[in-house]
């Protein structure tokens, strides 16, 4: 389907920049498709989905692929513009329509309530505040709407999360494009008044070395029906 928006306006002041960080992203995370599992992860995490969704920090697009047919429409929201290029041509690839745009999670350049759901895919770790960033995904969803969550974040014995804090503290977000090990996606989700629904953890790679970044959670949530928006 063609794309109906490349998001070429002017670019919000939540843009980010990270290309060396963003071009080896985009090698692994193609590569990651088969070799790591993430492939059957993107199916598992959109299965189901229809209406209009928005997609919050969707990088390169691999997920476009994989959005089953009952989707009306997809919204893209991507601040890096080297990921975001990439993601406007997998839009081209995509069997449904999707708009790429530029934007931050904590700013959504979209209206309140316009959403059936909200996919988030590996980017609580990297955004600058949680806590806003989810009160804006909860002011874009309805009442009722669902948030499909595939994030990693603190996990393990505690010799592993003090390994994780003190990345966080250091080089972590430094060399992986702002990325944090050590946050906690679905206490965040609890806290920001979301329903949470199943919840299974994940490995990352499933088979191989357990690295601070392994920790991963496919998971639901739903924001309260009754809830109007702020």
């Amino acid at each position: 389907m063609a794309v109906r928006s490349a998001g070429s306006g002017k670019v919000s002041r939540g843009t980010v920049h990270h290309p060396l960080f963003a071009r080896f992203y985009a090698r692994m995370s193609v590569s990651a498709e088969t070799r790591m599992g993430m492939g059957d992860i993107r199916d598992r995490l959109l299965a189901g989905l229809s209406g209009r969704v928005i997609e919050i920090g969707a990088g390169n697009g691999l997920n476009f692929t994989h959005y089953p047919s009952a989707v009306s429409e997809v919204v893209a929201i991507e601040p890096e513009p080297v990921l975001r290029q990439l993601a406007v041509e997998s839009a081209l690839r995509a069997e449904v329509p999707v708009d790429v745009v530029p934007g931050a999670a904590e700013a959504l350049p979209v209206k309140s309530e316009a959403f059936d759901a909200v996919v988030l895919s590996l980017v609580l770790c990297s955004v600058r505040d949680v806590p806003r960033a989810l009160g804006e995904v909860r002011r874009v969803l309805r009442p009722g709407g669902v948030v499909r969550f595939f994030e990693h974040g603190r996990g393990g014995g505690r010799a592993m999360l003090l390994t994780q804090r003190a990345l966080d503290r250091t080089v972590w977000p430094l060399v992986s494009g702002g990325c944090h090990v050590s946050r906690d996606p679905v206490a965040a989700l609890r806290g920001a008044g979301f329903e949470l629904g199943p919840c299974r953890q994940v490995m990352m790679p499933e088979n191989g070395p357990v690295l601070p970044s392994s920790y991963c959670v496919l998971g639901t949530a739903w924001r309260p029906a009754e809830e109007q928006a702020g």
